[in-house]
């Protein structure tokens, strides 16, 4: 096979031309980060799955030299052509590296262009000779502006330059993009960054550095002359809509919006926030900033904030197919959006949903179809609608206040349900969309069961023990008073592509959830009798109680262009109490499924040891109170669109309490260990970047819901009917 390979790529080899085949970089300063320099490497070789074999070139060697016919065509546009070592590009890498080095502080850095052939192959190593680091021994100053010169020296526990540090041409760039974003952030609407500049002496011997900042005047214009720079004040704010349309945005929602501040000196972060503000508005399609000085004034700038609104209407409707275990069926979805409601920038969202499955092979009942409709209303405005919300709060913060109704009906062979919802948050992002908090701060949820069929209710419902005492608390009428708190972080600003597999972000979130204190305080402040089962109810319907926190982590690691490493560590911890011994079902935790354990299809694993006996009663009793997951995945790209995954999950979910139908589910402290489920497999991944349609194969690999050997560890006795899972969703995991 690697005769027949290396054979292939010959052929498009053109004579005395060579194959790059590797790419390295060398240094024994353990201060330079080789990782870094790739940066700066002009030509790459033929990209590897999980960096290992470069398959994507596959298709291209498979692919004939007539262009005419389209299947080459096809194979050499999916495929990777082979990268010919260009002497020029190397050259220049070679430069740029030893440029990058040098701007660290190595003055007398060196980079050698080692190149080694073996037949048409060329393997590329760029060995990095530092030499001595020079060191910053003096920092002076020269500034001839007395105003520039008083608020760079204010700020100067910010600079960052000190004496000892090395002399590092980043960090001096990095200074000079301090001090403009200062002084233009100070009434300097006309200072730029090239006013700034350093001059050093390097002979002072034993490699250090004299270092002196310099911050010229401003240079009047046709001339020589330089004259000190002219500090800006904000005289008015003026707004304007575009009046082509009837969707008007109303003059106070961008007063709101606006950081510019009359009367104040000019601030450029104060012009930045105000297109971010405006940008989070749903009504507006972009937005222009005009500064223009004062003619009365030389000081004073007049701002002109212009706004262009989007289409007010939008229409939409979603298919879906499902297939349950044999059981077909097809939803709609029907939404319709006004994002303008009352010139406000509110945001009007009205969704219709129908469903039907012929569910079969069910005896006893007297319909074996299921049927589900339903609406939901929100309306969401884009600002803080709370008493005692200061206006530089609203202004700094992208903030949502939505309110929500919903009502589903649901009509299955063995019950009908009834939900209604009504929930008010509000959500709102901080320091350019990294950190998202969310706040509900009433949630209710009133669950109705008005019919249960007598074959089901005979079968699972029937009995008084706890036997079932999980299944019989879910198809009970059951009321949900909840408030809670969702707090979420990114390294890296968010942005609307999903298949980026380039970075070394880390995400961070964090859950709080409780229900029922309320409710709780007020029945017994009003000495409220108690029901049969000894809990408070609500217009005759127990409301639940309980507490819920969960916590989710995960980080990507970068090797090359095309290959990364991502762990995720997901843990929830949920709690029934006083007028709830059991948790609602909305509420539980699951595993198993494409964002879990993925050698499980999803609700298939767990509670502890649990093994499902029940196929129709399982998705009840295999839930929990507590979960973990835990997930390594390698991704690569492959070729054309196509992305690939390697991936080993572990993780699942546990009981509090010792329920009597959920046998080895209970969670204890010196055996959970042992219960934790384990799974591997390979994932396809069709990568659009702004969207990923996703397919995985899992294997379990250890099974907690068995003691002996044989079927405790599948991954040495595997059989694939029984230990393999395929999942198709929309999306990365994590």
């Amino acid at each position: 096979m690697g005769i027949i390979a290396s054979c292939s790529v010959s052929r498009f080899i053109p004579e005395n031309e060579y194959l790059l085949n590797d790419v390295k970089i060398h240094t024994s300063d353990k201060t330079i980060s080789t990782t870094q320099m790739q940066g700066y490497v002009q030509q790459h070789p033929n990209s590897r799955w999980f960096s290992l074999v470069k398959v994507p070139m596959g298709p291209y060697l498979m692919s004939g030299r007539d262009s005419t016919k389209r299947i080459n065509r096809f194979l050499q546009r999916i495929g990777e052509a082979p990268v010919i070592y260009d002497a020029s590009k190397a050259i220049k890498t070679r430069d740029n590296i030893e440029a990058a080095v040098r701007n660290m502080g190595f003055l007398n850095a060196q980079v050698d262009l080692l190149e080694r052939k073996k037949g048409f192959k060329l393997n590329v190593m760029y060995d990095i000779q530092t030499g001595p680091r020079y060191h910053i021994a003096e920092l002076g100053q020269v500034i001839e502006d007395s105003v520039v010169q008083h608020l760079v020296d204010s700020t100067e526990a910010d600079s960052r330059l000190s004496v000892g540090m090395p002399f590092d041409l980043n960090e001096l760039d990095a200074e000079r993009s301090r001090i403009n974003r200062l002084l233009r952030g100070n009434g300097f609407y006309r200072f730029n960054k090239e006013y700034i500049r350093f001059e050093a002496d390097t002979a002072l011997g034993n490699h250090k550095v004299a270092l002196a900042l310099k911050v010229d005047n401003a240079l009047v214009p046709q001339s020589t002359q330089r004259v000190p720079h002219r500090q800006y004040y904000i005289d008015e704010v003026n707004f304007l809509s575009d009046s082509t349309s009837n969707n008007l945005l109303r003059k106070s929602v961008l007063q709101v919006k606006n950081a510019i501040r009359p009367g104040e000196l000019y601030n450029e972060q104060h012009v930045q926030e105000t297109y971010s503000n405006l940008s989070a508005l749903g009504a507006v399609m972009n937005s222009t900033i005009t500064m223009t000085p004062d003619t009365t004034d030389s000081t004073r700038l007049d701002a002109l904030v212009a706004v262009t609104t989007n289409k007010l209407h939008a229409f939409n409707i979603e298919l879906e197919g499902t297939n349950s275990a044999g059981d077909f069926g097809a939803a709609v979805v029907l939404s319709y959006q006004n994002r303008n409601m009352f010139r406000g920038s509110e945001l009007l969202n009205v969704k219709l949903r129908g469903a039907f499955e012929a569910i079969r092979g069910l005896e006893g009942y007297d319909n074996e179809n299921y049927l589900e409709y339903g609406a939901e209303v929100s309306l969401a405005f884009p600002d803080f609608k709370f008493p005692g919300i200061s206006r530089d709060f609203r202004r700094s913060s992208h903030a949502i206040s939505e309110i929500s109704l919903m009502y589903d009906n649901q009509n299955r062979p063995e019950f009908h349900r009834r939900v209604v919802a009504g929930a008010w948050r509000y959500r709102w992002s901080q320091h350019n969309r990294q950190r998202q908090h969310r706040i509900d701060l009433i949630d209710l949820n009133y669950v109705f069961m008005p019919w249960i069929s007598k074959t089901f209710y005979n079968d699972y419902l029937a009995n008084a023990t706890s036997r079932n005492a999980i299944l019989r608390y879910n198809y009970e009428d059951l009321f949900i008073m909840k408030w809670g708190y969702t707090f979420s972080y990114s390294s890296q600003p968010l942005s609307g592509a999903t298949g980026n597999y380039g970075t070394n972000a880390y995400s961070i979130r964090f859950n709080v959830e409780t229900a029922g204190n309320l409710l709780y305080g007020l029945t017994t402040l009003l000495g409220t009798a108690r029901n049969s089962q000894n809990q408070y109810t609500l217009f005759n319907i127990a409301y639940a109680e309980f507490a819920k926190c969960d916590f989710d982590f995960s980080k990507s690691f970068r090797f090359s262009p095309t290959n990364s490493l991502s762990v995720h560590f997901g843990l929830g911890v949920a709690f029934p109490y006083g007028n709830s011994t059991i948790l609602p079902y909305e509420k539980r935790y699951f595993s198993g499924g494409a964002n879990s354990v993925r050698g499980w299809s999803v609700r298939g694993l767990g509670p502890g040891s649990f093994k499902g006996q029940d196929g129709r009663i399982d998705f009840i009793n295999q839930t929990g109170d507590v979960k973990l997951d835990m997930n390594l995945e390698y991704r690569s790209h492959l070729f054309w669109k196509i992305d690939g995954a390697a991936f080993i999950d572990a993780g699942n979910i546990w009981t509090i309490r010792d329920y009597a139908d959920q046998p080895g589910g209970q969670f204890q402290f010196d055996k959970f260990w042992r219960q934790l489920a384990a799974s591997y497999g390979l994932g396809i991944r069709l990568n659009f970047n702004y969207f990923i349609l996703r397919l995985d194969g899992g294997m379990k690999a250890v099974n907690p819901a068995y003691s002996d050997a044989r079927h405790h560890f599948p991954i040495i006795h595997p059989r694939f009917k029984r230990d393999f899972a395929l999942h198709f969703a929309v999306g990365l995991p994590f």
